[in-house]
């Protein structure tokens, strides 16, 4: 059961996630968490880092599509004056919003990885959907008043992970 809470790479943060590494994976395709993943979950659009790594990734025809738990006027927002596809209200760690989003890069489940800052949203919901998961870093380490929760138990599954053996990063 907690092998679903595990992800299968971990990185600092998305600017260490290459398309050249991801092409050799076989990846053509992202899914990846807004707050906290790509920016701060208060910052309203992408910083001249995030353009530019997208970029990279439409250059080597990786496609991208932001799923987030956040409200439309958020997602919009950042979203449209990147071109680039979202989901909105995703009800992550529910499966539907990440295999829609597959669906509409026209990906297999093999092809994309998921991206994301929190276990029980992004890395639980893409392990259940069978994706392969990337967890990054929080970019800042303040949240929203909903995501505080998840984080306590976050740090309850990431000790006993740790004392186990499966994972060697730290927060």
């Amino acid at each position: 059961m907690l092998k679903l809470f595990l992800p299968n790479e971990h990185v600092k943060s998305i600017f260490d996630i290459q398309p050249e590494y991801l092409k050799l994976k076989g990846i053509r395709g992202i899914i990846t968490d807004l707050d906290n993943t790509l920016v701060a979950w208060d910052e309203a659009k992408a910083t001249p880092e995030v353009v530019r790594w997208l970029e990279q990734m439409e250059a080597h025809n990786i496609k991208v599509t932001i799923i987030s738990n956040n409200k439309e006027e958020r997602v919009t927002i950042f979203s449209e004056p990147l071109n680039t596809p979202f989901v909105y209200e995703a009800k992550k760690p529910l499966s539907r919003a990440f295999k829609k989003a597959a669906k509409e890069m026209e990906l297999t489940k093999e092809e994309v990885v998921v991206i994301g800052d929190q276990l029980l949203t992004d890395v639980l919901g893409g392990n259940v959907a069978g994706f392969y998961t990337i967890l990054v870093v929080p970019i800042v380490e303040t949240d929203a008043k909903i995501t505080q929760f998840n984080r306590k138990i976050e740090r309850k599954v990431l000790g006993y992970m740790r004392k186990k053996g499966k994972v060697s990063w730290e927060e």
